[in-house]
């Protein structure tokens, strides 16, 4: 199961990812986000994985899918909070991390 919850405040849209993001699951987060960052031109976005029980391949893919469309608005993504179990999975990933979302406001620095 997954859910996701959003919030767009200062220009930024944060999204917290709550339970399973796989293979199943995954469509619902680039159903939502991607059409969404590309319509009304979002250029920051942080994802706060603390709720986060597992993620896959495919779950990672998501993520990249969604950073791929802030930076076509040339604009910067960041992933925030990961479980301590799952941080080996975030390793070779080329999207920016950091401690919490207050850490990632100060980042994007807007």
């Amino acid at each position: 199961m997954l859910k996701i919850n959003s919030e767009y405040q200062k220009g930024i849209l944060f999204v917290r990812i709550n339970g399973n993001l796989n293979r199943r699951t995954s469509s619902k987060l680039n159903n939502f986000l991607v059409p969404a960052i590309l319509k009304h031109k979002i250029k920051y976005l942080v994802y706060n994985l603390y709720n986060l029980d597992s993620i896959d391949f495919i779950g990672i893919e998501a993520l990249k899918k969604s950073a791929r469309a802030i930076k076509v608005n040339h604009g910067i993504s960041l992933i925030c909070e990961i479980p301590e179990n799952l941080k080996n999975r975030f390793e070779n990933i080329d999207i920016k991390k950091t401690t919490n979302e207050l850490a990632a406001i100060k980042l994007i620095n807007i």
